[in-house]
């Protein structure tokens, strides 16, 4: 619990300083190492439970979708339109070349497996991660020496601060009064009363930001009851994104993805909760708060 605390603190700390300090080209190179080693990780976990995958090819191919997405992206229609187009551009590509590399697999007899996870690993790392870089340049100062803190930055710090706190409350509330086991089969050590208590916690952090900003996000703008829809929604989207991943480290029969941070596991680890929250905080912004 310790080097949990101490981790997810220096962790915190960092990514906080990066987001508040660098510019969108600095956080696009933060975003892009990230998702490659969650990728790596995700391979990892794959092969574990028996199923060869084709890992450097699927990471070149997610950093790739990221990188077309910050240098296409923008709020105009006709930006978005370009970075859409040239993102489907880079997944029919991804799926021509994943089928052309299996082909002259001859050793492998799970052919399918391997086609299918390794498409999987770019679906689920860093196309879903990619719209951290949606966020950074739809609405960030995409200046490289200007250093003030954008809509996109506060919807990053918002984003991670109602997420994160959610574990943090869930871990605490379910290790002092879990009884009821929410998933046994998926996650043994999560309880209702754990996810009564991270939700709750997710909640009063969401309020709270909203109070201290005045709900104001640079020039976004958000109202009492949004804080209070996402405060509820993007907690909910971080259990669904750990439960997921718990599914596939106990198809692996590992306990972490990787040991790279000291007692929390790996990147994957880390960053599993924030991966379906952050499409979801994007289209919101995009429909509800823009």
């Amino acid at each position: 619990m310790k080097l949990r605390l101490i981790s997810g603190i220096l962790a915190g700390v960092l990514l906080l300083s990066g987001i508040c300090f660098l510019p969108p080209i600095g956080s696009w190179f933060i975003i892009a190492i990230i998702s490659a080693l969650a990728q790596f990780e995700f391979y990892v976990l794959v092969n574990r439970a028996g199923i060869p995958v084709f890992r450097y090819l699927g990471i070149f191919c997610g950093t790739a979708i990221i990188s077309a997405t910050f240098l296409t992206g923008a709020m105009s229609q006709e930006e978005i339109h370009k970075g859409y187009m040239m993102e489907n551009i880079i997944l029919l590509s991804s799926l021509v070349l994943v089928f052309f590399r299996q082909f002259p697999q001859k050793d492998n007899d799970k052919p399918l497996a391997t086609i299918a996870c390794t498409i999987l690993g770019i679906c689920y790392v860093p196309f879903l991660f990619n719209y951290f870089t949606r966020i950074v340049a739809a609405w960030g100062d995409m200046s490289l020496v200007h250093h003030e803190l954008s809509p996109a930055k506060w919807l990053i710090i918002y984003l991670l601060v109602v997420v994160k706190l959610s574990d943090v409350g869930a871990y605490f509330i379910g290790s002092a009064i879990g009884r009821h086991k929410l998933m046994p089969r998926i996650s043994p050590k999560k309880t209702w009363e754990g996810f009564i208590g991270g939700m709750a916690t997710s909640l009063i952090a969401s309020l709270i930001f909203f109070y201290a900003t005045k709900g104001h996000f640079g020039w976004i703008t958000m109202e009492l009851h949004d804080a209070i829809i996402l405060g509820l929604v993007l907690p909910l989207l971080g259990v669904v994104g750990d439960l997921f991943e718990s599914l596939l480290k106990r198809s692996a029969e590992m306990k972490d993805s990787s040991t790279i941070i000291p007692g929390m596991g790996g990147i994957l680890d880390m960053i599993d909760s924030v991966l379906f929250a952050t499409p979801a905080l994007y289209f919101y912004t995009v429909y509800f708060l823009s």
